[in-house]
């Protein structure tokens, strides 16, 4: 990043100060005025970004999750123009990570496990510590212990310094200098990241790391953004949702949104992508980094018994990390991103944070790259950090740049080269469409708007040690059942959240159930566009563990990962079920049959153009 010095850009820019708040642009007696600059709506490099004031602090933190008698701290550090020592306020753009001081080797769990079956009564006891205990798998782990030094990260921080932000980093609750323990996505671990915005704005205690003197943040506005990627964009949805005042924006990346959707689905055991046999306890083993190796293992021991890996039912442990049901105390401005590949963190995650967002009349806006679990600085780096500018001179410094009135959502198309705004997400004019499977599905049955009117059943064969993709692309299998519609004669775009409504029954209490939509191409070469999974035995809700009768009809909703995409002309939409999912859910011995009643089963699709728009794609 280039670096412009302040003096070299006065003369050009000072005339942009004459509308703004004499608040912002204190004057030095003798000199030009020194503060922020704003150039269309945008802060300008002003400030020499070498030209810092940098300190290292603890703030205590009104927890203690280590159990040691003490409020646990976060260890902070801050950097901030030196210009802040001449009576300049800024506001901050503050990362938290429980990623700074490196990770542990930590095996994941054994997922070549059987499925859970309830007992006799049909249902499953949380409270029978014995049934949580029946399939218990073994791991071994190796701590490496801490990995000290700067926690601070070089992509953004020139950036903002430059432009009148200072920038705080904190290392999350349990790892590298901070006391207390992880818990992946715990009421502890929010409370940690918040207390650094607390003392911010004059509502928390910290202190010198060297010196124990007491540290308070006066050179600041008070007004602060959070941001990151992955684990570090999902702390800012977690602080957001406390609704802590003096957090005005946030940018979560990549980010969760509730911690029972990256490792479960509608009671099925499922893991994020590439990542197969991790769960939150192997994740705050992973960042359990501080120097006292022994004084968080009851609490990780805690989580590993109370995540349920046997029914993977939703229960209060994951309520407490779920921040989508507190969306209506978000006071934060929500510039949200996500990646419509990212299988790691999935779609679902953005989607249901952004609607209920948007519910509670919370100031939102989305960006959909094609890319995966990344940052998209690493993609469009100019238009995105003029997004990011534009959205931190709003929120922070009060700019009447107009950010909040522009379209909500950018969207990057398929062929990578493309970026679209539009007035919101999913796209205006989308309505779902439903189609039927026809017979045939061992090989490859029909897809069709219109209902044959006959009940047709076909049954597959699971087989967890096959690849879906492998499936997918057999022309005929035991282990599948595959239908499509006629080649596209137009485009056909969705937009939002598909489902399918399965009539099916099992030869077994157990299954696993999987649903892909496939883009086939003209080459017949084929893209998996997204893909759900759920577990019958949770059927009436994620909850709640229901037996499942073998032979029994059953109507089981399989809801898909949201997908914005656009299937071309010439190609084929297909529809495939299957049983377990090799790459994501557990993987039972091969055996259990299931039987799927095509005339009550019904695909529903969120396209752009509704119905008008698949009629002219398939007729």
């Amino acid at each position: 990043m280039g670096v412009l010095v302040r003096a070299a850009r006065r003369v050009a820019l000072v005339a942009a100060l004459v509308s703004l708040p004499l608040t912002l642009a204190p004057v030095v007696a003798g000199a030009a005025p020194e503060g922020p600059v704003f150039v269309d709506g945008e802060a300008q490099p002003v400030f020499d970004p070498k030209d810092v004031v940098r300190e290292s602090l603890y703030v205590r933190a009104p927890v203690d999750s280590d159990r040691d008698g003490k409020a646990d701290e976060v260890y902070t550090e801050v950097v901030r123009p030196t210009a802040t020592t001449r009576g300049l306020k800024v506001p901050v753009v503050y990362m938290n990570s429980p990623y700074f001081s490196g990770g542990n080797d930590v095996a994941n769990h054994n997922v070549d496990v059987e499925l859970y079956v309830p007992d006799g009564k049909g249902r499953y006891d949380r409270r029978d510590g014995k049934k949580l205990s029946a399939q218990a798998d073994e791991r071994v782990a190796a701590a490496v212990g801490p990995n000290p030094g700067p926690i601070t990260s070089g992509r953004y921080e020139a950036y903002f310094i430059a432009r009148g932000f200072a920038v705080v980093y904190a290392e999350s609750l349990g790892t590298g200098k901070s006391t207390g323990c992880p818990t992946s996505g715990g009421r502890n671990e929010t409370i940690g990241s918040k207390s650094v915005v607390d003392w911010l704005n004059g509502r928390a205690f910290a202190r010198d790391a060297t010196t124990s003197a007491p540290v308070k943040a006066a050179w600041t506005t008070g007004k602060t953004a959070m941001m990151g990627v992955s684990y570090n964009g999902t702390l800012p949805n977690a602080v957001a949702a406390t609704g802590v005042r003096g957090l005005e924006a946030i940018v979560p990346i990549a980010a969760i949104s509730s911690w029972y959707d990256y490792y479960r689905a509608d009671g099925a055991v499922v893991a994020p992508g590439t990542f197969q046999g991790e769960d939150l306890d192997v994740l705050a083993e992973y960042v359990y980094t501080r120097a006292d190796r022994e004084i968080c293992k009851p609490v990780i021991a805690e989580i590993a018994a109370r995540q349920d890996r046997v029914t993977g039912d939703y229960s209060a442990f994951w309520d407490e990390r779920n921040y989508v049901k507190d969306a209506d105390r978000v006071r934060a401005a929500v510039l949200a991103v996500h990646g419509l590949n990212d299988w790691n963190v999935k779609g679902k995650h953005v989607v249901q944070w952004y609607e209920a967002l948007r519910r509670n009349g919370v100031e939102h806006k989305i960006w959909w790259h094609q890319s995966g679990h990344t940052d998209p600085d690493t993609l469009r780096s100019v238009e995105w950090r003029r997004t990011l500018n534009r959205w931190f001179s709003h929120y922070l410094y009060g700019v009447d740049n107009g950010v909040q009135r522009e379209p909500k959502a950018t969207i990057q198309r398929e062929d990578r080269t493309t970026w679209t705004d539009e007035a919101d997400w999913p796209a205006p004019g989308t309505s779902d469409v439903s189609l039927r499977p026809t017979a045939g599905g061992a090989a490859k049955g029909g897809l069709s708007a219109r209902s044959s009117g006959r009940s047709v059943v076909e049954t597959l064969s699971d087989n967890s040690a096959v690849l879906a993709e492998t499936l997918v692309d057999a022309p005929a299998s035991e282990n599948r059942l595959s239908y499509a519609t006629p080649a596209l004669a137009t485009s056909l775009r969705l937009s939002g959240t598909p489902s399918v409504d399965l009539g099916i029954s099992f030869d077994k209490p157990a299954a696993n159930v999987t649903a892909l939509l496939v883009d086939r191409f003209p080459d017949g070469t084929s893209k998996i566009v997204t893909r759900g999974w759920t577990d019958p035995q949770n059927r009436s809700k994620p909850s709640r563990t229901e037996a499942v009768k073998p032979g029994k009809r059953y109507q089981v909703e399989v809801e898909f990962e949201p997908k914005d995409y656009v299937f071309a002309a010439g190609h084929t939409v297909e529809f495939v079920v299957l049983s377990s999912d090799h790459d994501y859910t557990l993987r039972p011995r091969p055996g259990v049959s299931l039987s799927v009643d095509l005339g009550r089963t019904t695909l529903d699709l969120p396209v752009v153009g509704g119905k008008s728009a698949l009629r002219r794609a398939i007729g």
